[in-house]
């Protein structure tokens, strides 16, 4: 009886392009990693969520599951000393769990969180919304989210998305939104604004779950007037291990850089 060879492997990842840096871009604007990670609530790995996150150098943060019950203030900031950021806006009361981290010297002119109307029997949710500026760019919005596992409500909290940026406003979006990018909200949300990772793929693509990704359910979306330069998930990115992945928590991190334009 001869050997029969068993199943291939899984296929080594390639070497990714260089990733864009973050600064001054060519024509007055500036380029600026974004970051969407939905961390479980700080159940896992603090130090490998800390790792990758540093790893990534992103000016800001848009953090999903932030802890909501148990000193929710003390542990974004802790979480924010861990990964070299300040905390922005949102968090576990003011937003039911998204919380938007940025490094230092991003400045904030305006903060727009809000608490969406709850169903009973599900869970509160809410947007974290800050109004920034970085260096000598037009000021933009970003917006972390986790959106609803009911179908019904989700389709609401899509809807609602956009009215997080003012008429004529640059803006990011980044979250978990717990759909594919065949429903409804995706779609309809895509039709409004850029889905990062096909307008300009780097990186893995499925988000969920770490040990065998398989599913798409967590993105950066960007406004027309923001140019997307790489999005995706990191993977083989400088200091981010695939241990440190599969331990940080149950969703894989979204990078994003983008060019935000000139005043």
């Amino acid at each position: 009886m001869t050997d029969q060879p068993g199943p291939p492997g899984p296929a080594p990842r390639q070497a990714l392009p260089a990733l864009p840096p973050s600064g001054p871009g060519p024509d007055g604007g500036r380029r600026v990693r974004v970051l969407g990670y939905n961390i479980r609530s700080l159940r896992d790995d603090r130090r490998a969520l800390a790792r990758v996150v540093r790893a990534c150098e992103p000016d800001l943060v848009c953090v999903q599951e932030s802890p909501r019950y148990w000193r929710p203030r003390g542990q974004a900031e802790r979480l924010a000393r861990d990964t070299g950021t300040v905390v922005l806006s949102g968090g576990g009361r003011a937003a039911a769990g998204p919380l938007l981290l940025g490094r230092p010297g991003v400045e904030v002119l305006a903060v727009r969180d809000r608490l969406l109307p709850k169903t009973r029997g599900l869970h509160a949710r809410g947007f974290a919304t800050a109004v920034v500026r970085i260096g000598g760019c037009a000021p933009f919005s970003v917006t972390s989210c986790h959106l609803s596992l009911d179908e019904t409500e989700r389709r609401t909290q899509f809807e609602a998305l956009t009215g997080q940026l003012a008429p004529g406003e640059h803006g990011v979006i980044a979250g978990d939104f717990n759909e594919h990018p065949d429903g409804p909200g995706w779609r309809l949300l895509a039709g409004r604004l850029q889905d990062a990772h096909p307008t300009a793929p780097w990186g893995g693509t499925f988000t969920s779950v770490p040990d065998n990704p398989y599913q798409r359910i967590d993105a950066v979306f960007a406004t027309p007037g923001v140019r997307v330069l790489a999005c995706g998930v990191p993977h083989g990115l400088p200091g981010v291990t695939e241990a440190d992945l599969r331990a940080a928590t149950d969703h894989l991190p979204v990078l994003a850089v983008l060019e935000i334009p000139a005043p």
